[in-house]
C-alpha cells in the first residue's frame, strides 16, 4: 500500500494538463509505471486518483458483490461511470480528462491533496470552501471516528 503525504497546489493549462508537483511525483514513482486510474468522488466535487494497484485491489472487494442484486449493479455502475486510466507523461504532466475537468469544476487553480492511499485533484475555490465547511465540525467527526477508547491502545491521539 501506498502511503502518500501532502497537500500541493498547482495549475492546470487550457489543455487540462498540470504537473505533479516533484515531492508527490517522487512519492508516486514506485507506482508510476503501471499507470492510474482517476474518476468522480463521491462525496466531494472533486476527483481522485488512484495507483492502479489500488484500485485493482479496490475492484477485487466490489467484484465480490452479487450482481444480481439490483443495488449492487447500480452501484458498481454509479461508481465506475467516467472512470478513466492515465499516466505522468516524461515531464511529469498528467492530462485530466475534459469530462472529468468538467465534473470537479477545475479551471486553473488547483489543489492536490493525497488521502492515505489516493490523490484528490481539487478546485482550488472548491477546496477551500470544504475544508472552511468541515472546519466547525471536524472536532466532532475526529471524536466519533477516532475517539474510540480501543484507539488509544494503538498510539493513535
Amino acid at each position: 500500500m501506498v502511503n502518500l503525504i501532502g497537500t500541493y497546489e498547482c495549475k492546470a493549462d487550457v489543455k487540462g494538463r498540470l504537473m505533479v508537483p516533484a515531492p508527490l511525483k517522487k512519492q508516486l514513482t514506485p507506482v508510476m509505471t503501471e499507470g492510474f486510474v482517476i474518476k468522480r468522488a463521491v462525496f466531494q466535487p472533486c476527483l481522485e486518483m488512484y495507483p492502479m494497484n489500488e484500485w485493482n485491489a479496490l475492484m477485487q472487494k466490489m467484484g465480490e458483490l452479487n450482481r444480481f442484486n439490483r443495488k449492487n449493479n447500480d452501484f458498481i455502475r454509479r461508481y465506475t461511470a467516467g472512470v478513466k486510466t492515465v499516466e505522468l507523461d516524461a515531464t511529469g504532466r498528467l492530462l485530466i480528462p475534459k469530462d472529468l475537468l468538467s465534473f470537479a469544476g477545475i479551471t486553473k487553480e488547483i489543489v492536490i491533496s493525497t488521502a492515505i492511499n489516493i490523490v484528490e485533484i481539487w478546485d482550488k475555490e472548491k477546496y477551500e470552501q470544504a475544508i472552511d465547511d468541515a472546519a466547525n465540525d471536524f472536532a466532532d467527526l475526529a471524536e466519533e471516528v477516532m475517539g474510540d477508547a480501543s484507539d488509544a491502545a494503538h498510539g493513535i491521539s
